[in-house]
């Protein structure tokens, strides 16, 4: 048994998986010992600036130097940290590198959208027994980008990741609370276009069931679900219809900022962007369901992810 950290860095939060890695007679298991997620917003303003903040690195930082502290009194034995889509943009991200190597005492990896749509993949599928006879199309919708990746149980078949996310869309278009028709529209299109170009290397149109993983995702699911709190034994691995999972989207699109904050469910890094979030996923099940010609019917929402996959690829 190995103990392993990973730390998954994107756009809007940084999260933490220390946990422990078993391999025997060809499987794998993997054993949460701490999991935890900030909301640091790395990505504030990436989109327009092509610069990381001076602030979002300062929250970065801070979140990064209190996991240190977890890593060495939890007794990691090997540590993995990840970055994605705000990293892969900035002109300065070597400040960023820098920092957090100073802080961890590890070299800082920034991922390309390939590598970062297959260490989802992996994470998703550790755990799902629906891979079983289908080919899996799995979502990872970020704050800064969404990777889609069809694979099935053998392994990832095809990848892209492409830049539509829930900050960089709520920067870029939906601009007031709530969004208007315009901007909503503007940002549908967004969507349309990335699939579009998804779809020049993944055959959406192969997809028998879809997976959705990451925040957004599974505050909509928590939204679809009416739960009392966010409990993520109850999110994992719940199956909902398209049109279920569509107005619960909708829902969270079309409220103003203080409805989303009184949401037991939601987090308060999120409220800001989740309707963005609401609008991509809403936007992508409604093409999947034309693409396969009304085949894809539930989407189907997972707790495990990239940050799984971080954790199984150590060692």
């Amino acid at each position: 048994m190995t103990r392993v950290a990973a730390i998954d860095c994107g756009t809007n939060s940084i999260r933490l998986l220390i946990a422990d890695i078993e391999r025997s007679n060809g499987t794998t298991s993997l054993t949460d010992v701490v999991r935890e997620m900030r909301v640091v917003r790395l990505g504030e303003g990436v989109d327009a600036t092509g610069e990381l903040a001076p602030a979002a690195l300062e929250r970065t930082f801070a979140a990064t130097a209190d996991y240190a502290e977890l890593i060495r009194e939890h007794g990691a034995e090997a540590v993995r940290f990840v970055a994605t889509s705000a990293s892969r943009d900035a002109r300065n991200r070597e400040v960023f590198v820098d920092g957090i190597r100073n802080l961890l005492g590890v070299e800082p990896e920034v991922i390309s959208g390939d590598e970062e749509a297959a260490l989802s993949f992996a994470g998703a599928s550790s755990v799902l027994p629906i891979l079983d006879g289908h080919q899996v199309l799995v979502v990872d919708l970020g704050g800064g980008s969404t990777e889609f990746v069809l694979g099935t149980a053998q392994g990832v078949t095809a990848a892209k990741s492409v830049d539509v996310g829930c900050v960089r869309l709520t920067e870029r278009h939906l601009r007031n609370d709530p969004p208007t028709a315009e901007q909503i529209s503007a940002a549908e299109a967004d969507v349309d276009a990335a699939m579009a170009l998804a779809q020049r290397d993944v055959p959406l149109e192969q997809a028998t069931a879809v997976v959705g993983v990451a925040g957004s995702i599974t505050t909509i699911t928590a939204h679809a679900l009416r739960l009392p709190e966010y409990r993520p034994d109850d999110i994992h691995g719940a199956e909902l219809p398209l049109d279920t999972v569509r107005a619960a989207a909708t829902d969270l699109l079309e409220m103003d900022r203080s409805e989303r904050a009184g949401l037991p469910y939601m987090h308060p890094g999120r409220v800001d962007v989740i309707g963005a979030g609401g609008l991509v996923w809403r936007r992508i099940l409604e093409r999947l369901r034309e693409l396969t010609g009304g085949r894809i019917t539930t989407a189907t929402a997972s707790e495990h992810d990239i940050l799984d996959g971080i954790a199984l690829s150590i060692g």
